[in-house]
């Protein structure tokens, strides 16, 4: 076996490896003689089978099986022998011909290329200074949290015979929808409670059926928004055959302790204090993003070393694919983005130089502070996905835990959050107070905003 290294770039490595002929037909020998005694052939004694009646009955799949050992061994062995920390694992190109190699008629050559964990020193993230955005709860929070649910409990009753409806009301309907004179998968329905005002349908259609009377038929004409999800309908003008079957007024809802108990609470007061607390948690959530993508900003600026281009070209490709089918999916290009292709691939690659460059960082912090995490929260995690998936829970619990690459899909943002707790600990963290607002808003925009004001 030959190994020479052929490529030195930055945190990249190249090898050509050589394995001569004569070497893979040993190999081929060997493995005959070790199953020879175990053979139990029709025509023969148990175990004396001739070599060469072996080599010509089998000798094809195990040359396949001693390549593919061959390979593997002689990457470990350049990596072994050059001490190198690889970042992902090698990538073998063949050169060789494998069908010649497998006949026994050619060397086998094949090229090694390897990526290298780059050596870098950790910022000292006690020197790190973030800002972390807060709000106060207000008693108008609560009152707004508590019409909604009053509006979500709200019961309706029949308008008067031929009175109109009005906003707010709910019509049971029948409906057909056309367009061109056709109608369209997804455009027809019966006894639909549709209410007035809730945009739950495409804009203008509720609008043309405020003052629509039990029993009375209506031709609404609208028109799909261009950037409605299904292509074939986005842009194009409809035409809905309505038939009002009903309609229903909603029933005043007061905020009161019937209010209370209809949501299973013993009085309004308790009510009330279990809508505070759920807001408080939803601030808290919200806070802690806007901390989080400011420590992550305050690593990647304080961070800048070379990455390994594998990984980086690995996560732009997942990133691109993403944007392609997004773009596809709205028939839409980078153009319409008002940026060249170029400009949003050079855009995107810098995204993914980050996700590589934080990743690298994190994972070095989390190793060298002893950050784990335990498998029994893996499995909470896998367990609180399954519930996303009503009736299905058993199917993804399964696809999770017996698939390690989905499993390490969860595992990932659990360490990250706990490698970002610990930052928080340490770091410099100001709490500045703004409105719910900005509070809720995406963490780049509120910097945007909080910047402009």
């Amino acid at each position: 076996m030959q190994i020479t290294e052929t490529v030195t770039e930055g945190l990249h490595r190249e090898f050509k490896v050589v394995i001569p002929k004569t070497d893979l037909d040993t190999r081929l020998n060997g493995k005959i003689e070790e199953i020879k005694p175990r053979m139990n052939l029709k025509g023969f004694r148990p175990g004396k089978a001739p070599a060469s009646f072996l080599r010509k009955q089998f000798g094809k799949s195990m040359m396949g099986e001693i390549v593919e050992a061959a390979v593997n061994e002689s990457s470990q062995k350049a990596v072994n022998d050059n001490s190198l920390k690889v970042a992902s694992a090698p990538k073998v190109d063949l050169v060789s011909e494998i069908e010649q190699v497998v006949d026994g008629k050619s060397d086998l050559e094949f090229t090694i290329k390897v990526d290298l964990m780059p050596e870098f020193d950790l910022a000292d993230v006690a020197k790190l200074n973030v800002e972390r955005l807060v709000g106060d709860v207000t008693d108008a929070d609560v009152d707004e949290a508590l019409n909604r649910l009053a509006d979500q409990t709200k019961t309706f009753s029949p308008r008067e015979a031929g009175e109109a409806s009005q906003s707010g009301d709910t019509v049971v309907i029948d409906f057909v929808g056309k367009v061109d004179g056709t109608e369209f998968a997804g455009g027809k329905a019966d006894d639909f409670n549709l209410t007035l005002g809730s945009g739950q349908f495409i804009p203008g259609f509720e609008d043309q059926l405020i003052g629509a009377k039990a029993g009375e038929a209506r031709e609404v004409k609208v028109q799909f928004p261009a950037e409605y999800g299904e292509p074939t309908l986005a842009g194009k003008d409809a035409v809905f055959d309505v038939t009002v079957k009903e309609v229903k007024k909603p029933d005043p809802v007061a905020i009161d302790n019937e209010l209370a108990k209809k949501l299973g609470l013993e009085d309004l007061a308790t009510l009330k204090d279990r809508v505070r607390d759920q807001i408080k948690s939803d601030f808290a959530r919200a806070s802690r993003l806007h901390l989080k993508r400011r420590i992550l900003d305050a690593l990647d600026s304080s961070h800048s070393f070379d990455l390994p281009p594998g990984m980086v070209q690995g996560e732009f490709d997942a990133i691109w694919q993403q944007v392609e089918n997004e773009l596809k999916r709205e028939g839409k290009t980078a153009a319409d983005e008002g940026k060249s292709e170029d400009d949003l691939k050079k855009e995107y690659r810098e995204i993914a130089e980050r996700r590589v460059r934080l990743g690298l960082v994190l994972a070095k912090l989390g190793e060298q502070n002893g950050i784990t995490v335990a498998p029994e929260e893996v499995r909470r995690a896998i367990e609180a996905r399954a519930r996303q998936f009503p009736g299905q829970e058993q199917q993804v619990f399964n696809f999770y835990t017996q698939n390690p690459n989905a499993a390490a899909e969860i595992r990932a943002p659990i360490y990250e959050d706990k490698v970002v707790d610990f930052i928080a600990e340490l770091a410099n963290v100001t709490d500045k107070k703004v409105d719910r607002e900005t509070l809720f808003m995406d963490p780049d925009e509120a910097v945007e905003k909080l910047k402009a004001s």
